[in-house]
């Protein structure tokens, strides 16, 4: 029986990187995002289906996971990547109503719904879930959840309530068989982190990324496909930085 998983914002950068390293790692991947079908190809081998979903739209949920389980199966694993940044970077005494709102319905309203339907669906099925191989979550939070950034403070916000609710899903799932993980990229070449290409230059130059290379989007989807495939076994809640060092504290 082939193995299902889900990853919103598939269409481009992190969430694309995210969905052919699960295809590579044997999954079916049913990719989720508002782009254009052409533009959210990846290189599967023909594996796998595209979604057109608006996630932030609590209401589209049930049906895009009935479609997905009428076209490929019932999936085991869901990959929380969807996001946004702040419609302006600035001074967070600018920040506005606009902005909060929509980074927040997408970074954080929208992850927990879905995860909440895909849960409720995945026990419901728990009789017919396959030996050996348990389901998985995985939240694509930022290493902003703890790290301050005051020109995106919708954004940290968001990234800090993911970590929260990635922690609130493990406990309440652990004893059902699924697992649920955080995983916190830092500097990630894409196109949200395009606008600050000369300020994480910078950063690299003075040695703030001790591993003193860009991530690349690629980082983070091997890190996922680890998680997705068992690679980390008995446990659950934790989070894992792929940030070059960039989390780590010095003085």
């Amino acid at each position: 029986m082939s193995r299902v998983a889900i990853v919103t914002g598939a269409g481009r950068g992190i969430g694309r990187a995210i969905a052919e390293a699960l295809a590579k790692a044997g999954f079916v991947v049913a990719r989720v995002s508002l782009e254009a079908q052409p533009e959210a190809e990846v290189r599967t081998g023909g594996t796998g289906a595209y979604y057109s979903c608006d996630v932030s739209d609590i209401g589209a949920h049930a049906e895009l996971l009935d479609r997905i389980v009428a076209d490929l199966g019932e999936p085991e694993c869901l990959v929380n990547n969807a996001g946004v940044t702040s419609l302006q970077r600035g001074d967070l005494l600018d920040l506005s109503p606009e902005s909060y709102d929509r980074t927040l319905a997408i970074n954080l309203r929208a992850g927990f719904f879905l995860t909440q339907a895909f849960a409720r669906r995945r026990i419901a099925k728990s009789a017919a879930k396959s030996p050996g191989q348990p389901g998985s979550i995985v939240f694509i939070g930022s290493a902003n959840a703890e790290i301050v950034g005051e020109n995106r403070a919708d954004y940290c916000i968001s990234k800090a309530g993911v970590a929260m609710m990635a922690k609130l899903f493990a406990a309440r799932l652990a004893a059902e068989g699924i697992a649920v993980f955080e995983v916190r990229p830092g500097v990630i070449r894409t196109a949200m982190t395009e606008p600050a290409t000369a300020k994480y230059d910078a950063l690299l130059a003075e040695g703030g990324i001790p591993m003193r290379r860009w991530g690349e989007p690629e980082d983070i989807g091997r890190t996922v496909a680890a998680l997705a495939s068992g690679a980390i076994p008995y446990a659950t809640g934790i989070h894992i930085d792929v940030g070059g060092g960039l989390q780590l504290h010095r003085v």
